[in-house]
């Protein structure tokens, strides 16, 4: 899958962190959630999966995109 593919419901690439480089949330084609963040070490995740920290105002920003 490709960013192309995704639907970026956060971050309009102003600001610091540029275009492309924000924490941000994107939606999938099948209704799935893409995040990008920061790596966390909080605790190793299985295998195959990544710990990922965003900002919470990324969430509420994601969740208001959604008319949640």
């Amino acid at each position: 899958m490709s960013r192309e593919e995704l639907t970026r419901l956060t971050g309009n690439g102003n600001g610091n962190c540029g275009k492309d480089d924000c924490p941000n949330v994107y939606k999938t084609a099948s209704g799935g959630f893409v995040v990008q963040g920061a790596v966390s070490h909080a605790f190793t995740a299985p295998d195959g999966e990544a710990l990922v920290e965003i900002p919470e105002e990324i969430l509420r920003e994601a969740v208001r995109a959604l008319g949640w």
